[in-house]
């Protein structure tokens, strides 16, 4: 398929800010009706981004966010009024997430009674059978929404059901946590550099116009900002580079499995982290029993 007026929505990938579209805690963005971005960041601390891609059969959305109260932010009542009339009613939609973290499914809730959506749960087996990953973490599925083939990579390593999408319209990889301009939080590193190893293959000799992450979470000046945070000033855009994944793979195989600061994004292990943590908690405690221990032998000695 060709890229030519349809990759326009390549500039989509705007700078987030805090800004009205159907909902004031709701930024949209598009530039036609098949392609459109949204993301709060004042409704949650998450701020993740989810796309709608439109074909000519279904819609595809990827990602529905933090938040399942509608009144916070109505999500499904946006996506659906997005949606492109078909043969009397409205397009069918499926719903897919790139994983099983809830800052990225909870809002499927709100799609729950909506009549012509189908949703993909977001665990290993049901990302398996809907795709039909017969030799999971290899190969790639393909899924044709109607002139608009979107290609789906198995990318555990941040979480074990991860997987990033490439619209083959626009020649975007929508890369969710895999890549984004802030945390790469990581659960297995070897898979995640094995992940990454495979996304590389898979774009040599196709075009890609930007990697779309998951969340934005550093500012222009490559500030990040602080956990929790729902102000989000100077924001930096969304849009990372091939030449951001092509040093990934070093970035990764020097880490020092804590944590590493890097051009773009940093990359952390929570979980060594808390181990780490722990093993300071109770050395600490150690040496303070020890020094009471001392101390109240010395008193006894000298009492």
């Amino acid at each position: 398929m060709g890229h030519g007026a349809a990759g326009a929505c390549n500039h989509i990938v705007l700078r987030y800010a805090r800004m009205v579209a159907a909902h004031p805690w709701i930024a949209a963005r598009a530039v036609d009706h098949r392609c459109v971005g949204l993301r709060s960041v004042a409704s949650n601390s998450f701020a993740g981004v989810q796309l709608l891609l439109v074909g000519s059969q279904k819609a595809l959305l990827i990602d529905t966010g933090a938040v399942a109260d509608p009144a916070k932010m109505p999500l499904a009542q946006t996506i659906l009024s997005l949606l492109p009339l078909k043969n009397g009613g409205r397009l069918p939609l499926l719903i897919v997430h790139t994983h099983r973290h809830r800052d990225h499914y909870a809002g499927d809730i709100q799609f729950a009674s909506a009549p012509d959506v189908q949703i993909v749960a977001p665990d290993l087996a049901a990302v398996r059978a809907f795709f039909q990953f017969d030799h999971w973490p290899e190969g790639v599925a393909h899924l044709d929404v109607g002139d608009r083939m979107v290609d789906v990579i198995p990318t555990p390593g941040h979480e074990a059901a991860h997987i990033a999408f490439y619209d083959e319209r626009t020649a975007l990889l929508l890369s969710g946590d895999l890549l984004l301009p802030g945390r790469l939080t990581l659960e297995d590193t070897a898979a995640d550099g094995k992940s990454v190893a495979r996304v590389i293959e898979f774009l040599a000799g196709r075009p890609l116009a930007h990697i779309l992450g998951g969340h934005i979470e550093r500012d222009a000046a490559g500030r990040t900002y602080a956990q929790g945070s729902t102000y989000h000033p100077n924001e930096r855009a969304l849009e990372l580079s091939r030449q951001d994944l092509l040093t990934l793979p070093v970035a990764l195989s020097t880490f020092n499995g804590f944590y590493a600061s890097h051009e773009n994004y940093s990359i952390t292990h929570p979980m060594h982290n808390l181990l780490l943590l722990l093993f300071a908690v109770f050395a600490l405690v150690a040496m303070i029993v020890f020094a009471c221990r001392r101390w109240w032998k010395r008193r006894r000695q000298h009492g």
